[in-house]
C-alpha cells in the first residue's frame, strides 16, 4: 500500500500490540491505532475501525495472539476459548474471521500443555496469516491482471483494495497490477452507502496510487453498463458458499443484475480464506445486519473542519441496514483467486478450497 508513497500495511503487530490504520478517519485524516488487549482489538472490527474480509481475519488472528500472550497459565485453554467467543462475536459474515480464530487455536492445540509454546505458536500462527492474505492478494493480482484490457475501464462495489487486506486487496489487486504495467485503467467507485467504503477509501486508495477513477453513487452503475461505459465489473466478497454463492456489500447483487443485463463480465476476487466449504449454498450465509442510525445518520467533514453526524432522514423514520447481500453463482463470470481464475460452480469452488 502506498500512503503518500511510503509503502503501509493495513494492521500489523509489533510485540502484543496490534496497529492498524483507522479506517473510519479516512480519507479526511490518516491515523494508526494501537490496541494492546485483544479486547479492544476485536471491539475495532465490530466497530469497523478494521473491515474488509482480509483485514478482519488478519486482526482477528492478532486479537487471539494477544490473548494467548496475556492468558494466564492455570486456565490457558479456558481463556483462549472465551477469546475466541468474543472475536466470533464481532461480525458473523467474513467467513476469514472464522478461518483465523481455527488456525490460531489449531496451532494452540498442537502444543499440547506447553503454554510458553502455546504462546509462540499463537503468534506465529497469526503472523503467517497476515503474510499469507498479502501473498495471496498479490497472487490474486497478477492472475486478474490478463483480464483487465488495455485502458480498460472496471467498475467496483464497496473496497475490497488495500484496506480491506493486509496489502494489495482483492477487487483492486488486478488493477493496481495493471497499472503497474502501464495499462491505465479507470475505475468507476460506486459510493457504497451506508458507510460509503467506496467514496472514502476505495477512491482514496486509488488516488494513493494514481488510478483514474471517479465516484458515482450507487445507482448509477446500471447508467453507465447501459451506455457502453463500463467493460468489466470486479468485486471482492467475505463469504464465498461451496456452490459459488457470492456475499459481498449491500448493492453487489443489483450489480450483477445489471452486468449481466448488458452483457458486461462480473468478477469476483478473493483469496481461498474466504470460501466456506461447510457452507452449501448462499441461502446458509448469515447476513449482518448493523444499527439503522449508519442508513438515519451520515459522518463528514464541514466546512469549518468539525468531523461530525448530520440526521439526512426525517426524525421519526426508521431504518433498516443489512450488510451484505448475496450474488446468486449463474450472475458470476469467474472468481479470481491466489491459485487462478475458477468457475463459480460446486466443482470450481472445490478445485482451489482449502481444508
Amino acid at each position: 500500500m502506498n500512503v503518500n508513497g511510503t509503502p503501509t500495511r493495513t494492521v500489523w503487530m509489533e510485540g502484543g500490540t496490534v496497529r492498524m490504520i483507522n479506517q473510519p478517519l479516512l480519507p479526511h485524516r490518516f491515523e494508526i491505532l494501537d490496541l494492546n488487549d485483544y479486547r479492544d482489538t476485536a471491539r475495532a472490527i465490530a466497530t469497523m475501525q478494521v473491515r474488509g474480509a482480509g483485514a478482519i481475519g488478519a486482526t482477528a488472528g492478532f486479537a487471539m495472539a494477544q490473548a494467548a500472550l496475556r492468558a494466564d497459565a492455570a486456565t490457558f485453554h479456558q481463556d483462549m476459548a472465551t477469546a475466541a467467543d468474543v472475536v466470533h462475536a464481532t461480525r458473523p459474515t467474513a467467513q476469514n474471521l472464522f478461518y483465523a480464530v481455527k488456525t490460531v487455536l489449531g496451532a494452540i492445540a498442537g502444543q499440547g500443555d506447553n503454554i510458553q509454546a502455546a504462546r509462540d505458536a499463537a503468534v506465529a500462527a497469526a503472523m503467517d496469516l497476515a503474510d499469507d492474505d498479502a501473498a495471496c492478494c498479490r497472487a490474486i493480482g497478477e492472475h486478474g491482471e490478463p483480464l483487465v484490457p488495455n485502458k480498460g475501464r472496471i467498475s467496483t462495489h464497496c473496497n475490497a483494495g488495500w484496506l480491506a487486506f493486509v496489502d494489495w486487496g482483492s477487487a483492486m489487486s488486478p488493477v493496481y497490477v495493471a497499472q503497474r504495467a502501464g495499462k491505465k485503467p479507470f475505475v468507476w467507485v460506486d459510493e457504497t452507502r451506508p458507510r460509503s467504503q467506496g467514496a472514502r477509501l476505495t477512491a482514496w486508495e486509488l488516488a494513493m496510487e494514481g488510478v483514474d477513477h471517479a465516484v458515482i453513487c450507487d445507482n448509477a452503475a446500471g447508467h453507465y453498463m447501459r451506455t457502453g461505459e463500463i467493460d468489466m465489473v470486479i468485486v471482492g466478497s467475505d463469504r464465498i458458499a461451496a456452490n459459488g454463492d457470492v456475499a459481498n456489500k449491500i448493492g453487489t447483487y443489483t450489480s450483477a443484475l445489471a452486468a449481466k443485463a448488458n452483457g458486461i463480465p462480473f468478477y469476483v476476487a478473493a483469496p481461498t480464506t474466504t470460501i466456506d466449504p461447510d457452507c452449501p449454498t448462499g441461502a446458509d450465509i448469515p447476513i449482518e445486519e448493523r444499527s439503522q442510525d449508519e442508513v438515519r445518520f451520515t459522518w463528514g467533514w464541514s466546512d469549518d473542519g468539525t468531523f461530525m453526524r448530520v440526521r439526512t432522514v426525517p426524525e421519526q423514520s426508521s431504518g433498516r441496514n443489512p450488510a451484505f447481500d448475496v450474488t446468486p453463482a449463474e450472475l458470476v463470470t469467474g472468481i479470481i483467486t491466489e491459485k487462478g481464475v475458477v468457475s463459480a460452480s460446486v466443482e470450481g469452488i472445490a478445485s482451489v478450497a482449502r481444508s
